[in-house]
């Protein structure tokens, strides 16, 4: 049959018709699918999610890697992607392209903030004390000579001014009232760290041994950090290589190498017993002057910032940091009851345990490099 071309002119322009109506209808469709998602998202279900990124401490990368921490991000719209660093050496790293950063403790957190232009308060969603882990002989021998004091089988205090004292005279195991009973007790008493200018709690712990070593007096200046510097080139050079993190000589420790004495997280002991892991012959010391490590992060973006609040304050997010072993900020009793089966390892209320103020970030990355210089 025959179709003049002003009939198919019309039928094309017909079905041209049709079909915007049609894709105009699949847009309509995909805006209100949209709008659909972003209201279940409130609810916490099927909402759409964003891809954050972000440096951590080593310390929190089990924390972020649990997927239950990832299910309960995602539902508030987030996907944490996550790059692990020392504390301090997040400053030397470009933050261009990141939404946070997590370092380990304020200072270096302040710093960071400060780099970036970022003002206001900072998110401190938890907190973890430095502890020493030990083995049983040596917390025994370290009791037995007037450096520690057990509480039990699995816990007690380390005497920071005792501890320094043998520090500062090159005390050996052998010297010590029964150190020669162990074999496995040999050279240098000394308390294994991480690198002060790279790590977070490598850093800390010599703003605990200073304070404590001068008075009880933080240090402010050059002339103070005079006073301490020799004794900090010890409790550092005594070490040798040093890592960055803090994983490494726990992961030593627990497997029964390394160190007889290590500074750690408590988060790090008490993530390990919460979830029932194997700890072996661990005394755990807490330092009867120490300093709390306040994880604070830096939000970057709009997305950084959500990601702080949501730590802060989700009742599941808050749970799952305990599991990890961090002390939740301003919730004692969420801690406490978590690991009361565990109380025979860990000072739940931090009894008998005095917290060093820390330097400004100047002052302690100057204490730092003046314990690594030789």
């Amino acid at each position: 049959m025959w179709v003049s071309a002003s009939t198919l002119f019309s039928v094309r322009r017909i079905l041209g018709i049709i079909l915007a109506v049609v894709l105009l209808g699949g847009v309509a469709a995909a805006v209100v699918a949209g709008g659909e998602t972003e209201k279940e998202g409130k609810d916490g279900e099927g909402t759409a999610t964003t891809t954050v990124r972000g440096v951590i401490g080593s310390e929190k990368a089990e924390f972020f890697a649990d997927p239950e921490v990832a299910k309960t991000l995602a539902a508030h719209g987030l996907i944490v992607k996550a790059e692990k660093s020392g504390s301090w050496a997040m400053n030397e790293r470009p933050l261009r392209g990141y939404d946070f950063a997590f370092p380990g403790s304020t200072a270096p957190a302040r710093e960071l903030a400060r780099k970036a232009g970022v003002k206001g308060e900072l998110p401190r969603p938890f907190y973890s004390p430095l502890v020493v882990a030990a083995h049983r002989d040596a917390a025994r021998v370290l009791a037995d000579n007037g450096l520690a004091v057990l509480d039990g089988k699995n816990s007690g205090t380390l005497k920071m001014g005792a501890y320094l004292k043998a520090a500062e005279s090159d005390r050996t195991w052998q010297e010590l009232k029964g150190g020669d009973a162990h074999s496995q007790l040999t050279g240098t008493v000394f308390v294994t760290s991480t690198d002060p200018v790279a790590s977070n709690s490598g850093a800390l712990y010599l703003a605990a041994a200073s304070y404590a070593a001068d008075g009880g007096r933080v240090a402010a200046d050059d002339a103070d950090i005079d006073r301490t510097a020799g004794l900090m080139r010890k409790l550092i050079g005594v070490q040798g290589a040093q890592q960055t993190s803090s994983d490494a000589p726990f992961r030593d420790f627990v497997s029964g190498a390394g160190n007889p004495l290590v500074l750690v997280y408590e988060a790090q002991v008490a993530s390990l017993l919460i979830q029932r892991q194997d700890v072996g012959d661990l005394v755990v010391l807490y330092p009867d002057t120490t300093v709390n490590s306040d994880h604070t992060l830096v939000p970057l973006t709009t997305e950084g910032r959500k990601l702080g609040r949501l730590l802060s304050g989700d009742e599941k997010l808050r749970e799952l940091a305990v599991r990890h072993g961090f002390r939740p900020q301003g919730a004692t009793a969420e801690f406490a009851a978590a690991t009361e089966p565990h109380a025979g390892h860990l000072n739940q209320d931090l009894n008998g345990v005095r917290q060093a103020p820390v330097p400004t970030a100047e002052v302690l990355r100057k204490i730092a490099q003046r314990a690594k210089s030789q």
